[in-house]
Parts: C-alpha cells; sequence; structure tokens
C-alpha cells in the first residue's frame, strides 16, 4: 500500500486529534495542554523528542534506517504550528471551543497532519535515507515561535544541517483537496507601527487653547495611505493598515495624546527598510506640523516567505503524483498575510503550500476565510496534508542521497 492508501487508514484517528485540539485552543508561546495533547499523539513512535526550553514547542527526530555516514545523512524539516486565536467561536461546530479562544486559522489541523506524517514516516523507517524533523511549533499568530525554536537548535536537532523545510497550511477560501503555492515571494513580510501622538489636553469648547491630537492622529492615518500610493513602487506592493485608534474619554474634552496601531505588509527587504526610515519621518512631520510631537515605533515581525524554486517545482511533481495535476494551481501572485515559517526558509531552501480545505456546504463566494470566527475547515483534507508532507520528505530525502556518495543508493549502509 502506498502513503495515499496508508493515510486513509489513519483518517479517523486523525480527525479525533484534530477535534480534540479544536476544543481548548491555548495561545502564544505557552500552550501546556497542547504540547501534552501532541506528545501522547507520539507516544510510541520511534522518535527523539524534545520539547522547548522557553517556549512550548516540541521537536521529534525520525532517524531513516539507510542513513550515510556522519556528515553525509540528509536531513528534512516538517513544520505544523500549534496556537489559536483571541477569537470567540461562532463556528456551529459541535466540538467548537467554549473557552473564548478558536482554531480560527486551522492549526488543529496542522498538528493533526504533521502526527499523521509522522505515523506515516515511522512505519517506513526501513526505507528512509536520511533524518526527518517533525517541528511543532507555537506562537505563530504573535509573538512569533519559528525564530526562538530556530535559536532553541532545530534546524540542528538531528545532528546534520537541515536540507530542505517544508510547511503546509490549510484554508477556507479554497476547494477542498487543491494545493496551492507558488515560486519566490509567496506571503507578505510584516510589521507593526505604533504611534502615540501628544499634544496638550483641554476643553472641547476651546480648541484653540489646547493642541489637540485627535485630528492630528487622523491626518496621520489618511497620510499613510497616501504615501503608500506616492512612495511606493506599484510593482513592490505594501499594505498599510490602521487596525487600532484610541484617544479621549469624553466628547467635550480633548485629551492630551492619541494612539494607533497599524499593521504593515511587504513583499521585498527593500520596502521594508525604506519603510522603517520613512514612515518615522512621515509621522514626526505630520505631528510637528500641527505643533504636535510623536512617539513612533516601527517594529518589523516576519519577513518575506520565499519558496524555493525548485523545491516547488518539485513539491509540485510530487502532488500531482499522487492526487492528479488537477488538484495543483499554481498561484499568480502572493498573499499579502504573514507567516514565520519564513524564517525557516530563509535558511533552509524549501516551500510553503495551502491546502484548500472549505466544507461541500459553504460556497465558494463569500465563504469565511482564515481567523474569521465563522470560518469551517473539512477535516477529512486530513488524510491529504499527511500523505502530503510524508511523500515531500520521502522524495527529497531519496534525491538528496542519490547525490551523496555515504547515503542511500551510492554506498549507504543500514545503522
Amino acid at each position: 500500500m502506498g502513503l495515499v492508501d496508508d493515510a486513509a487508514l489513519i483518517l479517523d484517528d486523525l480527525v479525533a486529534l484534530r477535534r480534540r485540539l479544536h476544543q481548548d485552543p491555548e495561545l502564544g508561546l505557552y500552550l501546556p495542554k497542547t504540547q501534552a495533547a501532541v506528545l501522547e499523539a507520539l507516544d510510541g513512535l520511534p522518535l527523539e523528542i524534545a520539547v522547548g526550553a522557553g517556549l512550548s514547542s516540541v521537536v521529534a527526530v525520525l532517524r531513516g534506517d539507510l542513513r550515510g555516514a556522519a556528515g553525509q545523512t540528509p536531513t528534512v524539516l516538517l513544520r505544523g504550528d500549534m496556537d489559536g486565536l483571541p477569537v470567540v467561536e461562532d463556528s456551529g461546530e459541535p466540538f467548537a471551543s467554549t473557552t473564548g479562544t478558536m482554531h480560527a486559522c486551522g492549526h488543529d489541523l496542522h498538528m493533526a497532519g504533521l502526527v499523521g506524517a509522522a505515523r506515516l514516516l515511522s512505519a517506513r523507517k526501513h526505507e528512509l535515507p536520511g533524518n526527518v524533523v517533525f517541528m511543532f511549533q507555537p506562537g505563530e499568530e504573535g509573538p512569533g515561535g519559528a525564530l526562538p525554536m530556530i535559536e532553541e537548535g532545530v534546524l540542528e536537532a538531528a545532528g546534520t544541517p537541515v536540507d530542505a523545510a517544508f510547511g503546509i497550511h490549510v484554508t477556507g477560501l479554497y476547494n477542498r483537496g487543491l494545493f496551492v503555492s507558488k515560486a519566490g515571494p509567496a506571503w507578505a513580510g510584516n510589521g507593526i507601527l505604533n504611534v502615540t501622538v501628544r499634544g496638550k489636553g483641554g476643553h472641547g469648547s476651546s480648541p484653540w487653547m489646547a493642541v489637540d491630537p485627535v485630528t492630528v492622529a487622523a491626518e496621520i492615518v489618511l497620510a499613510l495611505q497616501s504615501y503608500v500610493t506616492r512612495r511606493i513602487n506599484v510593482f513592490d506592493p505594501v499594505v498599510i493598515t490602521v487596525g487600532q485608534l484610541h484617544a479621549g474619554t469624553a466628547s467635550n474634552v480633548i485629551p492630551s495624546t492619541a494612539r494607533l496601531e497599524a499593521s504593515v505588509r511587504t513583499l521585498s527587504n527593500a520596502s521594508l527598510e525604506q519603510l522603517a526610515v520613512e514612515l518615522p519621518r512621515l509621522v514626526h512631520g505630520v505631528a510637528a506640523a500641527h505643533g504636535c510631537t510623536a512617539d513612533v515605533d516601527f517594529h518589523p515581525e516576519y519577513p518575506v516567505t520565499v519558496n524555493d524554486v525548485d523545491m516547488w517545482d518539485h513539491a509540485k511533481a510530487v502532488l500531482a503524483g499522487l492526487y492528479g495535476a488537477e488538484r495543483v494551481f499554481e498561484r499568480p501572485d502572493p498573499i499579502m498575510g504573514a507567516e514565520d515559517f519564513s524564517f525557516v526558509l530563509e535558511r533552509v531552501p524549501g516551500c510553503f503550500i495551502q491546502l484548500g480545505a472549505r466544507p461541500d456546504d459553504v460556497p465558494a463566494e463569500g465563504a469565511p476565510s482564515n481567523h474569521s470566527a465563522t470560518v469551517r475547515f473539512d477535516d477529512s483534507v486530513l488524510g491529504e496534508q499527511a500523505a502530503a508532507l510524508a511523500a515531500l520528505a520521502v522524495t527529497v530525502l531519496t534525491k538528496l542521497a542519490e547525490l551523496r556518495p555515504d547515503t542511500a543508493g551510492g554506498g549507504a549502509h543500514p545503522a
């Protein structure tokens, strides 16, 4: 039996795990209950398992029996994120979360799918000419768990550097079972702009006796949008969205401060560097023009997620071989959402792929997106997710092993 057939045999177990995880999401870097559930799901597999020191991560290493001599063994990393969102669920699912948090981005499926890949690959341990690192990562929704895991050594967990890395992310916007990605910049990088405008408070009836920071903050919001259309290369898109604007306590009181926070999305490091210089200058200039001052902090968060061209070509061929070419779609454009798997792909060639998981009873038009309180995912895709991750690992290990003199197919020896 092949990976697809074997994945079908464990699908019920993966669905049960996903629904258990869905009912009790945790936020951020500290996910003790989620970590415990993942460890329980991996128990009994031939894995070397370690947990994070500064975060609730899980790293599991599978060593193939056909790995080569020290320093020659190829290693592939497979990643799944673990954290939920501070969203009150309104999906109507019988297993919906009631904790005020929600797996609205499908990370519960990512964990279950990665567990499935671990089970499929463990059953093929005797055939593997290298190592597989399973990266269960908290904090993707913020403050970012990939970089701390890298700093704790996930890319060297097998004792040899990771040669290739793959991740699969479900989406409620594509048809069930459709694999989607592109070469090059695939997901945006992002940063956070925090601004506090400082004026002089006063009575609402006498604005000339105060220095109103509210109108200045409003002008800054509009100036940010004008900046994008006039200072940014139209062929290197940037999106700036002001998501928070806070000021004042009463309608007849001019406050002394106003605060805004914006999300900034870029598709290149050049744009990010430009924004880091010019956005603070813009804010300070608008504030000064009205007699105010401003505290400005621009904090880059995640870099652009860049898919390696060769790895995406390889992934397309593997996925088409598993499920047919009609199930693989190459996007013409990047996604302006951000992903901290980008930190891994900065260091290791690989690719990040979306998997459509929209239920059949949800119309394509108007389907809720990830992060929506009403989004639902068809967890029957877990078999495809597990088989796809496993197949990518097997085929890349085999390909790399053939290129190395002391690994399988070229003088390798059983370990």
